[in-house]
């Protein structure tokens, strides 16, 4: 089974190199069939293409994807999984808050049935090595609560950035996709249970990386409107149950 890791990244030059060296020689040393790691690069400002390009020549297994322009880790995270070759085919954060080695978690839950797996930083068996701050926590659980009202999804947490997919399940959810934002991750899990697939929330072992792109008071506030639009987006489609 090929494995496809697809990582968004937005000026990245700073984090994703050690990101990059980590999960490839945790793939190599781990995953007995092939992989891939897709770098989307939305639209970087910074090094980071340059520095990716330059990884490539020694680690081949890694392909660039860029961007046009910054258009949002939903659109980075889109592009990925529909271009990507393998029978599984998951997405992980450039600070590598989530450790690739989350994969054989993720790996054992499709092998028992799973077409959708999301790390649950709220699993009573995740290991959280650094919390977030206060604020932020307390935030992310009033998002969890708006989440469960407006889009009725049961879920403890959609945002970790840590979820695969199998193959069938990816183009299924991504090609219906519209959202851009932080916002994607609910109306991927959104449109997985509208779909009929089996998701399963597994733990994780989760280190908060302080230098976070989520901008305290203009992405909640985008993600409440977008929580609003995720049902008015996909109910016309005459597939979803």
């Amino acid at each position: 089974m090929k494995l496809s890791v697809i990582i968004p990244a937005f000026n990245e030059e700073d984090r994703l190199p050690a990101t990059l060296a980590e999960a490839h020689a945790w793939l190599t040393a781990n995953i007995r069939d092939a992989f891939e790691i897709l770098v989307v690069d939305d639209g970087s400002s910074d090094g980071t293409v340059g520095l990716v390009r330059a990884i490539i020549s020694d680690m081949p297994e890694i392909k660039l994807l860029q961007q046009p322009e910054n258009r949002g880790k939903g659109a980075a995270v889109r592009r990925g999984m529909l271009e990507a070759k393998g029978e599984m085919r998951l997405f992980m954060d450039a600070d590598h808050a989530t450790h690739v080695s989350e994969a054989a978690r993720a790996l054992a839950a499709i092998a028992a049935g799973a077409d959708v797996v999301a790390a649950s930083r709220q699993h009573p068996d995740s290991d959280i090595a650094r919390h977030q701050s206060w604020l932020r926590e307390h935030m992310g659980q009033s998002f969890n609560l708006l989440m469960r009202i407006m889009v009725g999804l049961d879920m403890q947490d959609t945002q970790c950035g840590f979820k695969a997919f199998t193959a069938a399940a990816a183009a299924a959810i991504f090609s219906r996709q519209k959202l851009e934002g932080f916002s994607f991750d609910v109306e991927v899990l959104f449109l997985a249970k509208a779909l009929g697939f089996t998701i399963a929330e597994i733990p994780v072992r989760w280190v908060n990386e302080p230098n976070s792109k989520v901008r305290m008071l203009l992405d909640p506030l985008r993600m409440f409107v977008d929580l609003m639009r995720i049902r008015r987006l996909h109910r016309s489609d005459p597939a979803l149950v």
